[in-house]
């Protein structure tokens, strides 16, 4: 069947409707969020936009969405910080997921409270992205267990032993000994800058 002008507006709809509620709606339901007055043409949109690889069928039959409905349009080519110039959507999309996440089983978002990372852009209100159970390196920004409490430094290693420092001077070292656990490694950054 063929894809429609209007199918990247259905989908955007269903996209905003599922970031809201965390499901897809019915069909009742679903004309309204599409803007149509007939179940078939709901129907019709629904199964080009499956057809298109964005949504499935699960076995007892209700619409999803897949990995490719939460893809976002990516620019094709970055945005310097310095001087100005021209970009546009290169027609390629990514899901955050895919670029940033290596093992999904293995990966949280951690909420940041404190201003102990904020030399190193990291932000109260911030969150983390975390795998968990990963090695950590020296210089990798880790979440750490010191005695049951939860901690968000850069590892390094003083003297043969393993100390985690801060990003902010007003903070001291922590030199944990065996007292330290890592709970996983940093492996990105989201802020929202419109709270």
């Amino acid at each position: 069947m063929p894809r429609t002008s209007d199918d990247a507006s259905y989908l955007a709809r269903l996209q905003d409707y599922y970031a809201c509620w965390r499901s897809l709606p019915a069909y009742g339901p679903l004309r309204s969020v599409l803007g149509m007055n007939s179940r078939d043409g709901v129907a019709q949109v629904l199964k080009r936009l499956q057809a298109a690889g964005f949504l499935d069928r699960t076995p007892a039959g209700r619409w999803t969405p897949t990995t490719r409905f939460f893809e976002r349009p990516l620019a094709d080519a970055p945005v310097p910080a310095g001087l100005p110039v021209g970009t546009t959507d290169s027609g390629e999309a990514h899901s955050i997921d895919a670029w940033l996440v290596r093992q999904p089983s293995r990966t949280v978002i951690i909420p940041v409270t404190g201003d102990s990372m904020i030399d190193a852009g990291i932000h109260d209100g911030d969150r983390v992205v975390v795998e968990r159970d990963a090695p950590a390196r020296p210089g990798d920004v880790v979440v750490a267990v010191i005695d049951g409490e939860f901690t968000l430094k850069t590892l390094a290693v003083e003297d043969g032993e393993a100390v985690l420092r801060p990003a902010n001077p007003a903070y001291p070292v922590l030199r944990p000994g065996d007292r330290l656990q890592i709970f996983g490694v940093v492996i990105g950054l989201i802020r929202n800058y419109r709270r």
